[in-house]
């Protein structure tokens, strides 16, 4: 499944500082700012922070906030061990009654950041630690300066917009860096790049189960390094406009226009929150344009700012359009409350309804409208959140392989339909189904895959879909429904926790599981009850990242052992479908089957 990038990197720390800037301390690399210079030894925090106020632009503004950062409370631990990780570090510091909140380690230079959630914490640390031996080493403590604010440092030293000119050509380098590159170039790249994964899984599959060496020696020798076939990539049927959904961000323009909706030209962390509008994208469609077109005129009319990454003051934060080839179109708005009065939110929802149904905005197309209140520190994603229903139908609906779909607010459902369409079919072919099939359809979404085989494939005996998204669930069984079928059953919850059980309680001679899962790939738990399954010879893997899907590929494979109950499988193929013209991304599909050691012919 693939997604659109949003604003900032994950943490890998002790904790996530959801109002530190830069993510400062979760860089595995050194940054010049890192480095603590000899004439700062001696500078608190707050005196670094005045001196970069006037001489930095306030660079460190945002420690004088009243929201929490923990780089006010940043010490520097010099002299470790040589060879510590950090968990060691972690552990160390526990050892002692010490409990950091941050810590970023830098093993080759034998020194550590650490932050603290108060002054009581870091102090008591300071004391604890300034001469404690470890190791033959002893410790030193100094206070730190907080990291500079990235994006108010990168805007002293360059201007947000390239040559006076808005940042049409920056965006589509963004959100589209293949634009200028032919198409047929494009599809080479990827399918050299799903090569390359093929080429990894060799190796990595000789590496984890020995007993298939002399299988990975044939077919090495036969594919070129590959441990199957890998067939030729599937273009995508359109090229610009494609996308159905796409998640536009509020904020500050590129050209210095307040209240534009677009595109981020980059992170914070790397030092630019300038919005540019979609209106020159190639990939945006022209009805979601319109969208943001509308509502754009709308929030520069409201008295209401747009939300800062910076100050974490404002109220506009996101607008998600999701459109349809039956010309039906859902717009959802993000909105930060603060502090604003419960009358004021309906107020300014009816003034919404209003515009975009009798109003100005009533030509942007809107069938259905939904409203989202996204908190200041949200730490889930925004598909937890409830939609509260302002307008329209509360669905969209699209049709594919001459199927008809609903489709919710926050349901999964692939963002490009004719291309949907290439890739649902290849999996139909693959999947080899027969009138005794039973069909796993794992993070079914909105059910596209397991109705389409159902319906497509009549031969299909049942079909059973597992999903975590609720409403998607519900959009499931109703598109069962709306497509005649009673051969389908759909379940809710994490994969991990059904999936075994579903599982279990199957009885057939022929099943087959199809997955599909988001960018990170399957949790270990699935494949584990996968592997146990010995009734389940085949499967096919529908990868939106295949990078990151190689430790499931691996497992699959692997050799069996007390943690890997079960025969092993092996890819026998594989092929990329191109879903997303103008970037590097495509699905890949493998076929993986399960090795028969009673059979002469396999291992």
């Amino acid at each position: 499944m693939e997604h659109m990038p949003l604003m900032q990197s994950k943490m890998t720390d002790v904790a996530v500082d959801k109002t530190d800037p830069a993510g400062s301390l979760s860089s595995t690399e050194k940054e010049p700012d890192d480095l603590i210079e000899e004439k700062n030894q001696d500078n608190p925090p707050a005196a670094a922070a005045e001196e970069g106020e006037g001489a930095a632009g306030g660079v460190y503004r945002y420690i004088k906030d009243d929201l929490f950062t923990s780089e006010i409370f940043k010490v520097e631990i010099q002299n470790l061990p040589k060879y510590i990780g950090f968990n060691d570090l972690k552990k160390f510091l526990n050892k002692h009654g010490i409990n950091p909140h941050k810590i970023k380690l830098f093993s080759k230079q034998m020194f550590a950041f650490v932050t603290f959630k108060n002054q009581e914490e870091r102090d008591k640390a300071m004391k604890a630690v300034h001469g404690m031996q470890w190791k033959s080493k002893v410790l030193s403590v100094r206070l730190a300066k907080p990291k500079a604010d990235p994006i108010l440092k990168k805007r002293k030293l360059e201007e947000e917009v390239e040559g006076g000119q808005p940042g049409t050509k920056r965006i589509a380098n963004a959100v589209t860096p293949l634009w200028n590159v032919p198409y047929e170039e494009q599809l080479k790249r990827k399918e050299k790049e799903v090569e390359g994964v093929l080429q990894k899984l060799t190796r990595e599959i000789g590496n984890n189960n020995k007993a298939m060496l002399p299988w990975l020696f044939v077919q090495k020798e036969k594919f070129n390094k590959m441990c199957c076939p890998l067939e030729a990539i599937r273009p995508s049927p359109v090229l610009t406009e494609y996308r159905n959904k796409c998640e536009f961000v509020i904020g500050v323009g590129a050209d210095g226009e307040d209240k534009t909706v677009g595109f981020r030209l980059g992170k914070y962390k790397g030092g630019s929150c300038a919005v540019v509008s979609p209106s020159e994208t190639t990939h945006v469609s022209s009805e979601a344009k319109r969208v943001v077109q509308g509502f754009q005129q709308f929030i520069r009319a409201n008295p209401y700012a747009v939300y800062s990454p910076e100050t974490y003051e404002g109220h506009w934060r996101q607008l998600t359009v999701r459109t349809s080839r039956i010309k039906q179109t859902m717009a959802i708005v993000f909105f930060n409350p603060q502090k604003l009065q419960e009358e004021e939110i309906e107020e300014l929802k009816r003034n919404l309804h209003q515009y975009f149904t009798e109003g100005e905005g009533k030509e942007s197309g809107i069938t259905s409208l939904y409203f989202v209140r996204m908190g200041q520190r949200t730490s889930a994603g925004t598909e937890d959140l409830p939609c509260e229903h302002v307008t329209g139908e509360e669905w969209i609906h699209e049709e594919l392989l001459g199927l008809k779909f609903r489709i919710s607010p926050h349901s999964f459902f692939q963002t490009n339909t004719p291309a949907a369409e290439v890739l649902y079919s290849a999996v139909g072919e693959w999947a080899q189904l027969d009138q005794d099939s039973t069909v796993l359809d794992v993070c079914c979404g909105t059910g596209t895959i397991g109705i389409s085989l159902a319906k497509v494939w009549r031969l299909v005996k049942k079909v059973i879909g597992i999903e975590l998204c609720q409403e998607a669930v519900e959009d499931a069984k109703a598109n069962a429904e709306a497509n005649g079928l009673t051969n389908v059953e759909f379940h809710c919850g994490k994969a991990e926790d059904v999936f075994p059980t579903v599982l279990n309680a199957v009885v057939s001679p022929n099943v087959t599981a199809i997955v599909d899962p988001p960018r990170a790939g399957l949790h270990s738990k699935v494949i584990l009850a996968i592997r146990r399954a010995e009734h389940l010879k085949r499967l096919v893997y529908v990868a939106c990242n295949a990078k990151a899907a190689m430790n499931n590929f691996i497992d699959l494979c692997r050799a069996p052992s007390n943690r890997v109950r079960g025969s092993p499988f092996r890819p026998v193929r594989a092929m990329a479908v191109d879903l997303f013209p103008q970037t590097m991304h495509c699905e890949t599909i493998l076929l993986f089957e399960r090795v028969d050691y009673s059979s002469n012919t396999d291992i």
